[in-house]
């Protein structure tokens, strides 16, 4: 027999240097919307879940503004790589490397994340 486990079971980690984090439960993300979330250090980082279920983390902070407004971004895909384009100028963001689509000079951390 096996034993499903639901969604609001599971916790939302991400790796900081060695060791794991727990930033929400999973049944927070909703797919193509992110989540805010506040680091130990005083950072944030966005967290999202795309239709599949597969879970990404960046920082939160658009490196073009300042302003800490990526996880309110729209998601989507560009030749197959997720991003989130920020709310503010629209520059698209990698979900799974940081880096930024609209100027290869830039990029957000970029962290693994999982659920447990």
């Amino acid at each position: 027999m096996t034993l499903a486990l639901e969604t609001t079971d599971l916790k939302v980690q991400l790796r900081l240097t060695d060791d794991w984090f727990t930033v929400c439960d999973l049944s927070a993300l909703l797919p193509g919307r992110g989540v805010a979330a506040l680091l130990p250090d005083g950072r944030q980082v966005a967290v999202f879940a795309d239709r599949t279920g597969r879970l990404y983390a960046i920082d939160n902070r658009d490196p073009f503004t300042g302003a800490a407004v990526l996880s309110r971004g729209l998601t989507g895909t560009h030749r197959g790589r997720p991003f989130v384009a920020s709310p503010l100028l629209k520059q698209r963001f990698d979900l799974e490397s940081g880096q930024c689509l609209d100027d290869e000079a830039v990029r957000v951390t970029a962290y693994e994340v999982k659920a447990a």
